[in-house]
């Protein structure tokens, strides 16, 4: 099979034809007919023109005037163009997408500006109809520097580089390209966007990831239209090479319309946040930080921790260092007590190590040596910045040819900032020449270091494939949807706290026992069954929060004082609230009066990025306190407790005060639980657990609100939600969830058995050693190449499954092995993968299939590939096919068993097209 991407004819395109109006005999464009003539073509068509003559693209151009009869359309129709650039005016686009795809043109680009929804839509449903992907309206273009072409309105061609660009504001655009011609900034790709484009930030990042030109990727973005396609592309590219984001609009206005208290706190821009850490990404906050974040991460540094290790020779600038790295959340790395006397004899007595590594004003050249090796070697540190303050009796040059130098044989990131300007210039040539990042400021090189260490600790969260369900107690999913379709049958939206708990013990999350009573007498009589104190709360659908009508009265001791607290709710209530419907009064046992911490889990549901669950403090200090860590569903073990510990409320949590350290595995466990309910529950769109009382014994739910909306159903599924979790489709949610119901054991023809299931991240070592394993001629009739094992880029690309759009199947194997002790145990292999991407078209799916040679003939071919048919089919998939070496046998054998056709290919006479109808 072929890995070639759906969009290489329009980054890659070997010869393009230009529709943008006038040109002379010989083809190239031209100027208008006469001096003083109107030139009709449009603004991005003259730019484009003089782009294209300022450079010779690499490839075959040609030019094409529509308004010409010389039957030119019957010459071009013989010839195969992979890209089509179109600039000319809005009555005119139409009939050049159709005229791209009767050239045999796959990939379109249209040039234009002011391009409304409904137009766009016309074109982009053209485009479909004729097989042509398109890209526009409403865009600048792209540049493909190393091809020499600039098929763009967006100014001269950039410089040739790595780094890719795509922005979604043509302004910007030309600022950043103007910017770097300034700065020796080049690029690998620039990719303008704008609104209604056909192709979009997901399809440039799905591209850009499987780019062997691209090492890392900056984005500016206004905006996205489809969060799953979004997450799916970012955290495809954000696996295989580093990608920073500067997104606009970063403070909205509130949601007013939020009904609990975490959908009043939570901001579209704090779930953005928590979407990228999730995709493996970086924010950054500036313009100045996106490209100075970029340089630090296109370096491949990858620190393991977030202390950072400060060497000065000036006390103001490195607490300014030092001030700034605690503002972002960053630890001071510090030398050991051994390191500081090894160190000290070579520094002055001025120097001081303790928490900076101040060498003091005198310290010149060899003095920095000492101090960086130090560090350097310094368990203790993630990584360095050095800082260097002017000094009249010291060469600033010197110093950084020493930092080059020490950089040689660093194992951990290294950053510089040399202060002042002019008397520094030389100094920072070297260390740009050494690749070394440096910057004018101490924030600035925090800041990017910042940005490094979030890099890292992203990739963690990137790595996580948490299945929708834990391995925990069975659930009643059946009894919450109940519980939600007669609360949505009464045309309700709002559950009372009586139907919140229900949903909670439905997910085995702890709740306090709480009864319904009508009457004050019957009020008076549960409390005395469960036990004095009690609390008792106003029970009404239309109350949101039951503290603003003074609805809650806590520890009641007695019987008498019930019934008559009953009848005052209710009173007290009806006259603030005369439209509210009232039920009666909820009676529960007060929780006990331990050291408990109170702590909040919600959920919220954004737009684009579906549900999201927060952790915070609780109380009814909520809002004010305004604590909230938020991460997207599915969640585990490990990104529960980082989003306990990204809460200010978790500094508490330990001991404090005099209170024992809390359950952790309690909250750990209500927030896998909550993650459940969001994933099985799409109706779900607002919740508050509020309080959770939580100490060392464990934690239980006082309170609960619950929102649901059947709009959510309709979007996840019909009949409540059960297609949902059938079928697995998830569509609520941003992240597909690991599809556990996909494992499968299976007997191995010979004796012994093997485990059939989906692709995970951590799997990438044992695939590397499948590739190893095998012969020359098997990795060849694979990858069509004599590549040893897997570069990087394509590991990942293999092993970061988006399951939404793609799935992969492992047969796994245990063997048993013997270690030098002479004990024997088991150990894990894979030895055989098959997997299926879903085309552009999202009708069909090209597979691959691969096998280790010495399991070859033992049924794993066969079995993989109707496994991974079944996938294809359940997901709606119509056809599947894939190419075949011509010179390959046996695999053409197992395809004409499985009820493949086979068909020649007219691209490439060395393959076989093989088909079969799901």
């Amino acid at each position: 099979m072929m890995d070639s991407h759906y969009l290489t004819p329009l980054f890659s395109p070997s010869s393009i034809i230009v529709l943008s109006g006038a040109q002379d005999a010989s083809g190239a464009p031209d100027a208008p007919d006469a001096p003083g003539a109107p030139d009709a073509r449009t603004p991005q068509a003259r730019q484009l023109l003089e782009a294209l003559r300022a450079q010779r693209f690499s490839g075959t151009l040609q030019f094409m005037d529509v308004h010409s009869t010389s039957g030119t359309l019957a010459d071009l129709a013989q010839t195969r163009a992979d890209l089509a650039i179109i600039a000319l005016p809005h009555g005119e686009v139409a009939a050049a997408l159709e005229l791209a795809g009767r050239i045999n043109c796959r990939c379109a680009l249209v040039l234009s500006s002011g391009v409304d929804a409904a137009q766009a839509r016309q074109w982009h449903k053209i485009a479909r109809s004729e097989g042509v992907h398109l890209m526009g309206p409403n865009t600048l273009g792209l540049q493909r520097p190393s091809l020499q072409l600039n098929a763009s309105a967006a100014g001269p061609l950039a410089r040739d580089g790595s780094l890719a660009l795509v922005c979604q504001s043509g302004a910007l655009t030309t600022s950043i390209l103007d910017w770097a011609s300034n700065n020796a900034v080049g690029f690998s790709s620039v990719v303008s966007l704008g609104p209604h484009s056909g192709l979009g930030l997901s399809d440039a990042l799905d591209y850009l990831a499987h780019d062997a030109r691209t090492h890392s990727i900056v984005v500016y973005m206004e905006g996205i239209y489809n969060a799953r396609r979004f997450m799916s592309a970012l955290r495809s590219a954000a696996y295989a090479k580093p990608v920073v984001i500067l997104k606009s609009g970063r403070k909205p206005a509130g949601n007013a319309a939020a009904l609990t208290h975490s959908g009043a706190i939570v901001g579209s821009d704090e779930v953005f946040d928590a979407a990228l850490r999730r995709a493996g990404a970086v924010r950054v906050r500036s313009f100045v930080e996106l490209f100075s974040a970029a340089k630090c991460l296109a370096s491949r540094y990858r620190p393991v921790g977030r202390r950072l290790g400060i060497v000065t020779n000036g006390g103001g600038p490195g607490v300014l260092a030092a001030d700034w790295a605690n503002e972002i959340g960053l630890k001071l790395g510090r030398l050991s007590a051994d390191a500081i006397k090894e160190l000290s004899p070579q520094l002055s007595p001025l120097s001081m190590l303790a928490d900076l590594i101040d060498i003091s004003e005198e310290a010149g050249p060899e003095q920095y040596r000492a101090a960086l090796q130090a560090a350097l070697r310094e368990r203790e540190i993630d990584g360095l910045l050095v800082i260097y303050s002017p000094k009249s009796h010291v060469d600033a040059a010197a110093v950084a040819q020493v930092v080059a130098d020490v950089k040689k044989q660093a194992g951990k990131p290294v950053l510089t900032c040399w202060m002042g300007d002019s008397s520094v210039l030389p100094a920072r040539a070297i260390l740009g020449d050494a690749q070394i990042p440096t910057f004018r400021t101490p924030e600035a090189a925090v800041g990017a270091f910042g940005n490094i260490a979030s890099y890292h600790q992203n990739q963690q969260l990137l790595q996580q494939t948490p299945p929708p369900l834990s391995s925990l107690a069975k659930l009643d999913i059946e009894g919450a949807r109940l519980v939600i379709e007669s609360v949505l049958a009464e045309r309700r939206t709002a559950l009372t706290e009586m139907e919140s708990k229900t949903l909670l013990a439905a997910f085995h999350i702890p709740v306090t026992k709480t009864l319904l009573a009508r009457t004050s007498h019957e009020a008076m009589m549960i409390a005395t069954q469960l036990g004095f104190p009690v609390a008792l709360k106003i029970d009404s659908p239309d109350i949101a929060h039951k503290s603003d009508v003074d609805g809650v009265v806590l520890n009641v001791h007695n019987g008498a004082a019930v019934r008559d607290i009953y009848t005052d709710l209710v009173q007290r209530v009806a006259r603030q609230r005369p439209q509210a419907r009232i039920n009666g009064v909820t009676v529960q046992k007060m929780a006990r009066a331990r050291r408990g911490r109170e702590i909040c889990v919600g959920v919220v549901t954004d737009d684009p990025f579906g549900p999201v669950i927060t952790f915070g403090a609780g109380g009814t200090m909520i809002e004010l306190i305004d604590d909230r860590a938020m991460e997207l569903p599915p969640l585990n073990q490990f990104l529960a407790r980082r989003l306990i510990d990204r809460s200010r409320v978790a500094e508490t949590l330990a001991e404090w005060r005099g209170a024992g350290a809390v359950d952790l595995q309690q909250l750990e466990h209500i927030l896998l639980r909550v993650s459940e309910m969001v994933c099985a529950l799409p109706q779900l769109r607002e919740m508050d657990i509020n309080p959770i009382i939580v100490d060392e014994q464990g934690a239980v739910a006082v309170d609960a609100r619950i929102i649901v909306s059947d709009a959510a159903a309709a979007n996840g599924s019909s009949a409540g939600g059960k297609a949902v979790a059938v079928s697995g489709s998830y569509s609520h949610l941003a992240i597909m969830p690991y599809p556990e119901r996909y494992e499968q054991v299976w007997p191995l023809r010979g004796g012994g058995e093997y485990l059939v299931r989906p692709l995970r991240p951590d799997d990438a070592q044992m695939i590397q050693r499948l590739v190893k394993g095998l012969s020359p001629e098997s990795r060849y009739f694979r990858f069509v190449s004599q590549l040893a094992e897997l570069p990087p880029s394509m590991l990942a690309r293999f092993t970061l499954i988006d399951y939404d759009r793609e799935m992969a199947l492992a047969a796994v194997h245990r063997e048993p092995v013997v270690d030098d002790a002479g004990e024997s145990s088991y150990k894990e292999r894979i030895i055989g993968v098959s997997r299926y991407v879903t085309n552009p078209d999202h009708v069909s799916c090209e597979f691959a299939l691969l096998v280790a040679d010495d399991y070859a003939g033992r049924g794993l071919g066969s079995r993989l590939m109707l496994s991974i048919m079944d996938v294809a089919r359940e997901r709606g998939l119509a056809e599947i096919q894939g190419l075949v070496l011509a010179n390959n046998p046996n695999m053409l054998k197992l395809m004409r068993r499985l009820g493949f056709e086979v068909r020649p290919f007219d691209d490439d006479p060395e393959f076989r097209l093989v088909v079969h109808q799901l």
